[in-house]
């Protein structure tokens, strides 16, 4: 079991220095392979050596090599937060539904810091992976014989799709059509993994946006009409779900008296 934790871990590096390109140009509408990479303020191409992921920005201190100006600490902590999630992920499922997983938590990443950088979910992320998702969930249910998974991604797919749809339409100030795009393919993933999934995870969106909301509010940095992006929540809630949607179950059922 370790080798594959490590070997997702270092996947997941990479995987996130592709990722910072991917935040950075999706949504100025630019090409995510060419120019190479280079530094904001320069202009310089950052040298292959000072690319690798975490250490590269630790060798410069977090500095540009050709002008010295800052690079963000945002960079590394992107690369090392997607390493963990991947690691995490090869823990929490088998070779067979890993691809799709791994392909979720990255989308997940770099939709939500889009969104905080710029209030929108972009459609040249959020369309095809509807198609990808579909083949990999598939190819997953056809690995392990298990059809009914495959069909209750599409049934839980078409209801957080459509509940999503319905706020936005009743309250469009409060609900944006990205987040309703993106409901889709929450609600296919986590009801992929079960339905107890599926409900934490779109009631998990919800109450940590309520959170955040208070949070905002007691502190001062915003009042009642401060706009916040959803989508983070929403995939936060996604995965709290997939990686906790069986204790968290059974916690409520004890609560309840129904176990």
């Amino acid at each position: 079991m370790a080798v594959p934790v490590v070997v997702a871990g270092v996947l997941g590096l990479l995987v996130g220095s592709f990722l910072n390109v991917v935040i950075h140009r999706v949504p100025r509408g630019e090409s995510v392979v060419r120019p190479p990479s280079r530094c904001p303020d320069c202009g310089q191409e950052i040298r292959a050596r000072h690319n690798v992921p975490v250490f590269g920005w630790l060798v410069l201190r977090g500095r540009c090599a050709g002008c010295g100006g800052r690079i963000s600490v945002r960079y590394p902590l992107v690369e090392l937060g997607t390493g963990v999630l991947f690691a995490l992920l090869a823990l929490r499922f088998g070779p067979s539904d890993l691809p799709a997983f791994l392909y979720f938590g990255a989308i997940g990443i770099a939709l939500a810091l889009i969104d905080l950088d710029c209030r929108r979910l972009p459609n040249a992320i959020v369309l095809p992976s509807y198609p990808v998702l579909a083949v990999l969930l598939t190819v997953s249910a056809w690995w392990r014989d298990d059809w009914w998974s495959l069909a209750r991604a599409g049934i839980g797919g078409v209801a957080l799709f459509g509940f999503y749809l319905v706020l936005a339409l009743a309250y469009p100030a409060g609900m944006g059509f990205g987040d309703v795009r993106l409901a889709g393919i929450l609600g296919g993933v986590l009801a992929y993994v079960s339905w107890p999934a599926l409900l934490i995870g779109a009631f998990g969106g919800f109450l940590l946006g309520a959170v955040a909301g208070v949070v905002v509010l007691a502190t001062g940095k915003g009042g009642r009409k401060t706009a916040l992006p959803f989508g983070p929540f929403m995939i936060a809630g996604a995965l709290v779900a997939i990686f906790a949607a069986g204790p968290l179950s059974q916690a409520y059922q004890r609560l309840a008296g129904l176990a």
